[in-house]
């Protein structure tokens, strides 16, 4: 299978770029220092595609490429330039929420992506998606001492799969192109921030 490596380098980017906004939105929130937060930009960033290159026998991109270090570095940056952390609620602050869905989404395509290509089963797809796209976010979590959005709110993980789904359905009909992924993330980008406004989540149980 053709890789679609623009859409897989737009997509890396994009979800980095996104993911350590987030990083660097929820350090400042939880008032860690400068090192502090870039570790957590940095491991948010990151984690899920470091995970998964793992998962897949490939060295992690972030330790053989220093692009992802000053990609990070950058964000932050600029984020405290911009003053961009000016927020009481970071949880419905539009830009972290935004930069979430982003990154989510994007990581999603990517994670779908590279286990297409190792040949892996419709379930190791949909499983390397799923890490790709929620590892960096639960680390991020965990660090500031948070419940992992992944296990409790608006339909967050359901997204991955589905995007996962249906590009793996792309690609069996060999309809999966730069356009059809395109197409794919915006619809899941939207679906993601329509639950996260409409409040949807999956059942829970009431004790």
């Amino acid at each position: 299978m053709d890789l679609q490596p623009d859409m897989f380098a737009i997509s890396s980017l994009v979800g980095s770029v996104a993911f350590a906004l987030s990083g660097f939105l929820a350090g400042v929130r939880h008032r860690l220092d400068i090192m502090g937060i870039f570790i957590v930009a940095m491991l948010t960033a990151n984690g899920g595609g470091a995970i998964r290159d793992v998962l897949v026998g490939r060295t992690p991109l972030v330790l053989a490429d220093p692009q992802a270090f000053y990609l990070v570095i950058g964000v932050i940056v600029l984020a405290a330039l911009l003053k961009a952390y000016r927020q009481e609620t970071l949880e419905k602050n539009m830009l972290f929420v935004l930069s979430d869905a982003i990154g989510l989404v994007a990581f999603s395509v990517t994670g779908t992506l590279v286990g297409i290509d190792a040949g892996l089963s419709f379930f190791g797809v949909m499983v390397l998606a799923f890490i790709t796209a929620s590892g960096g976010g639960m680390i991020r979590d965990i660090m500031v001492n948070t419940v992992p959005s992944i296990l409790s709110s608006d339909f967050y993980g359901s997204v991955a799969l589905l995007l996962a789904l249906a590009l793996y359905l792309l690609h069996q009909f060999g309809m999966m192109d730069n356009l059809s992924i395109a197409i794919a993330f915006f619809v899941a980008l939207g679906l993601r921030l329509l639950a996260y406004y409409r409040g949807w989540h999956l059942p829970r149980i009431n004790v």
